[in-house]
């Protein structure tokens, strides 16, 4: 009886053994070694341009998904034989670890990167000091980008707030038609902005007369006895002709957010303001807009940080010509075309630094929403 018992303790040590002792801790320093080398041979393949597609997704799929959560499993068993109450402070670091290391290596290291080089000559040699952002701020093309991003911001967040919040209290009115109009109005946000601008360069183009004219507006023009006019070289309107592409891309978007708010209003509110004589304008400008306040506001910065960013309809449409110069474009043009890194980065973080404050709103807005 006690050799018997004997042999069922030996199998159960012999467990301990790579469970608890030396072997689980050298077991827990090697996977994740192993771990990493396989994820960096997977990063690795994955540049491959003669690799094929398939095992490229496969790779990633598989092997992606398998060593990380390989990471998390291993670094959660060394934490677990750390005492009780300093694995327990430790181990939430440890899930989140991961996800601190990808937003330093691709978010803090590029900005850190970037203001660095802003003060670098074209090459990133020579330190210029402050020199990039005295051209950012003082070159008469750069003015014009700066006047440019100033049209887009007020033009396009001002119409396509007020026309997602007219179209989508007319809309809310007509019935069965609802869900119909609000697929055709939201549609253009399901294109990109590059086929957006496509679209839109074929509406604006421009043959010299007499040859016909395969622009939708021009053909109206000489439809009805003008002289076709090439709307992209016209200035300073050209500017507004660009933006109209924008407030058509994300009217929609502003509906359907707007649209669901002005749902939520209560209907008792606007019963009791219809019962104290209210009119229905009095009715949305006294009680709707005050009441979905913090949506628009929501809306408001959303459109303005993402027009702060324009840069593919103005790519696409003009390359930045004919004074239609933004930010973002003169930006790329500068790291990419003209070669000059330091300027480039220059206006990258003057580009961070006007969107910072409008994300820090919204970020605030919204949380004083959910309180």
């Amino acid at each position: 009886m006690e050799e018997a018992v004997q042999h069922e303790e030996q199998p159960s040590k012999a467990a301990s053994i790579f469970t608890t002792g030396p072997l689980r801790i050298i077991v827990s320093l090697i996977v994740p070694v192993i771990a990493f080398l396989v994820l960096r041979w997977s990063f690795i393949y994955m540049r491959d341009t003669d690799a094929n597609k398939l095992l490229i997704g496969l790779v990633a799929l598989i092997i992606g998904v398998g060593a990380v959560w390989a990471l998390y499993l291993i670094t959660d068993n060394l934490v677990s034989l750390l005492p009780q109450g300093i694995g327990d402070t430790v181990r939430p670091f440890v899930f989140v670890g991961p996800a601190l290391a990808v937003i330093g290596l691709y978010l803090v290291y590029p900005l850190v990167r970037t203001i660095y080089l802003s003060f670098f000559d074209a090459r990133s040699v020579n330190f210029v000091g402050v020199d990039n952002y005295i051209f950012a701020l003082t070159s008469p093309d750069m003015l014009i980008a700066f006047r440019n991003n100033l049209l887009w911001l007020v033009f396009v967040t001002g119409f396509v707030v007020s026309l997602g919040l007219i179209i989508a209290v007319m809309v809310d009115r007509i019935g069965r038609w609802e869900s119909v109009a609000k697929s055709i109005i939201f549609l253009p946000m399901a294109i990109s902005a590059v086929g957006a601008s496509v679209i839109w360069k074929f509406i604006y183009s421009y043959q010299p007369s007499p040859r016909p004219q395969i622009g939708l507006l021009n053909s109206i023009v000489t439809a009805l006895g003008g002289e076709p006019q090439g709307w992209l070289i016209l200035k300073p309107w050209n500017n507004f002709f660009l933006i109209i592409i924008m407030i058509w891309i994300l009217t929609g978007f502003a509906m359907v957010v707007i649209s669901a708010a002005v749902k939520g209003v209560p209907a008792e509110l606007l019963e009791a303001a219809r019962i104290d004589g209210a009119n229905e304008v009095r009715i949305f400008f006294g009680v709707i807009i005050p009441y979905i306040r913090g949506t628009l506001i929501t809306i408001a910065t959303t459109v303005l940080i993402m027009v702060l960013k324009i840069f593919d309809i103005v790519y696409v449409m003009t390359s930045g010509q004919n004074d239609t110069e933004v930010i973002a474009n003169r930006m790329f043009r500068e790291m990419f075309v003209f070669r000059n890194f330091g300027r480039g980065s220059a206006l990258a973080i003057l580009l961070l630094i006007a969107v910072i404050p409008a994300m820090i709103y919204n970020v605030r807005n919204i949380r004083e929403a959910r309180r």
